[in-house]
């Protein structure tokens, strides 16, 4: 049992569960300070056995192309091109059956550890199109036979393009060939139609980096190879624009803080600035954010200007080292294989491909195509984040996302456990049969000490008084809006899109929660012109109570715990039905 047993704070649990919520929160945020969530040593080797499937898979696929040669001759294949169609597609089958980002306990997915197809092949799950009003025919939350045809038409296209030989030919760039792009047609027409549908499922598939490098498939060799460097330079670009702020230094803090390769608890210490007392980031935190930043802008640039030699060799083996360290990290949302997949087409692309660039296209108008949808998503992304997915605005774990609290009565989680059809409880409900009652609710507040810690969380705390009343301690529950969507759709990565307005009525379809059974704090995130960030509290009965905006220099002035009343500067406001006290509510 101490295999899979988390390390926990020692606690006099009675004394300490009388505290208020945020001075329960305290000792977890200076637990996690040098023990992060404190993950069992069994749940790693549970992702380190998921990533030797990964690569062996794409291995796997990769020799069963005619004339690639068999796994012991990788020295004299791996650079071909198809071997990166291979991996592309293989690594979208991967994340879009629900095994790669998000999967797992580290998402607080137990029993089963992963939604996805379980839920997708599911009718009567919940579905989110992304324009329900605007696309005919996507109108509505019900998943359908239709739905659940499209998804698996998306599985069997990918699967059919994975098993496609290599006969076309590949301009020079390779002894073997490409895929025919009749085979990846099904998947660029199926993926965008069932995307349509539910927006969920679009961005599961981590359509924005996999879908777009199979869209490159369609042109000539020397093309897609080209549009391929340069969807990897926008992705790290797009990256390092988004940790233009304020929030990244609390990223890196969180992140190091967990990572299992650091084991000293000195070194993990000097991550804040006065541990225990003051669990801002320290000067080593920020240091350790700018110089990322930098990396990212000026690495990626140098490999892809560079035509080889030492120089493409001593760039391409710091990104190496650079995706290596955020995947020993093991971030909570568990983006590993993705990481894997990024280490793979720099050795492809940028060493053995890297006499390739700009001047060698033949088709530069659909490259630049591409590339322009690309940067469309990241400066809308950047300037309106409310707009754009923080995926498909490349803003990736820069600690600026769109996020919410739910704030839920014992009886709206009763009826949300009842009424909605999904393929696994809520993470609470699995944490109360894995470890029992009390370690679960030690655990659910280490998931709040995640949260505080990070800019965003000081703001969604603050607000929790504003949205539920002077009988928030008593009356509610608190739940992350990654982990309700987590259930309820089928998927979560840290996209507040998946878990706002659009699923609060679809809930209320099904559960029909009284008012005051369930209020939401909706944050969006920072535009990057701009310093504050928008909220929103809305009653999942009567709609929206009140809007404003918080500044994001009154988040990082407060200590993760604090419970003092954050400026908040109102914009629209209207009378909230009272929440009327449920009889037996539980300390939240």
């Amino acid at each position: 049992m101490e295999f899979i047993k988390p390390a926990l704070p020692t606690l006099d649990y009675q004394q300490w569960r009388t505290q208020p919520r945020m001075a329960r929160i305290k000792p977890m945020v200076q637990h996690w300070g040098t023990a992060g969530f404190g993950t069992p040593e069994g749940v790693y080797l549970l992702y380190i056995v998921k990533l030797v499937g990964y690569v062996a898979g794409a291995v796997f696929f990769a020799t069963l192309t005619p004339g690639l040669g068999s796994f012991w001759s990788v020295a004299s294949w791996w650079g071909e091109p198809v071997v990166y169609q291979k991996l592309v597609l293989w690594t979208l089958l991967f994340e879009v059956v629900g095994l790669g980002c998000g999967f797992g306990p580290l998402t607080l997915r137990f029993l089963p550890p992963l939604g996805a197809f379980l839920h997708w092949l599911r009718p009567g799950t919940i579905r989110l199109p992304p324009w329900p009003g605007k696309v005919p025919l996507t109108r509505g939350s019900r998943r359908t036979v239709v739905d659940v045809l499209l998804y698996a038409g998306v599985l069997a296209a990918a699967v059919w393009a994975l098993l496609a030989p290599a006969t076309r030919a590949s301009g020079g760039t390779g002894a073997l060939g490409l895929i025919e792009p009749v085979r990846v047609v099904p998947l660029l027409i199926l993926l965008p139609l069932i995307g349509l549908r539910d927006k969920t499922i679009f961005l599961a598939a981590r359509s924005e980096v996999y879908l777009t490098a199979t869209a490159a498939f369609l042109l000539p060799a020397v093309d897609m190879i080209v549009a391929a460097k340069l969807i990897m330079l926008l992705i790290w670009w797009g990256a390092a624009t988004s940790k233009l702020n304020r929030h990244f230094p609390y990223v890196v803090q969180v992140m190091m803080s967990n990572t299992p390769v650091w084991r000293s608890t000195w070194l993990k210490r000097k991550l804040h600035r006065s541990y225990p007392d003051d669990m801002r980031p320290s000067g080593l935190s920020a240091f350790l954010a700018r110089a990322a930043t930098v990396v990212e802008y000026l690495v990626p640039l140098t490999m892809f200007v560079a035509r080889g030699g030492a120089v493409t060799i001593v760039a391409a083996s710091i990104m190496v080292a650079f995706h290596l360290n955020i995947l020993l990290s093991i971030p909570l949302a568990v983006p590993l294989e993705w990481n894997v997949y990024m280490m793979f087409g720099i050795a492809i692309l940028f060493v053995h491909d890297a006499r390739y660039g700009l001047a060698d296209l033949t088709q530069p108008l659909p490259v630049a195509l591409i590339v322009g949808a690309l940067v469309a998503g990241i400066v809308v992304g950047n300037l309106a984040p409310r707009r754009v997915s923080f995926l498909i605005g490349m803003r990736y774990y820069a600690g600026n996302w769109d996020t919410s609290l739910w704030c839920l009565k014992p009886s709206a989680i009763a009826k949300l456990e009842r009424s909605v059809r999904k393929a696994a409880s809520l993470p609470r409900a699995q944490l109360a049969r894995l470890y029992g009652e009390h370690v679960a609710d030690v655990l659910g507040h280490k998931a709040y000490a995640f949260r505080a810690m990070h800019t965003h969380g000081r703001a969604l705390f603050a607000l929790v008084p504003r949205a539920c009343g002077p009988d928030h301690e008593t009356d509610y529950i608190p739940t992350d809006g990654e982990l309700v969507a987590g259930a309820t759709v089928g998927w979560n990565f840290g996209d507040g899109h998946l878990h706002d307005d659009q699923l609060i009525q679809a809930l209320h379809e099904r559960c029909r929660f009284g008012e005051g059974e369930v209020r939401v704090i909706i944050l969006d995130g920072q535009p990057i012109h701009r310093q504050r960030q928008d909220y929103r509290l809305v009653d999942a009965a009567s709609g929206e109570f009140e809007r404003g905006s918080v500044h994001v220099l009154d988040m990082v002035q407060r200590q993760p715990w604090d419970d003092s009343t954050m400026p908040a500067h109102v914009e629209a406001v209207r009378p909230a039905p009272s929440a009327k006290r449920d009889k037996g509510a539980k300390l939240a």
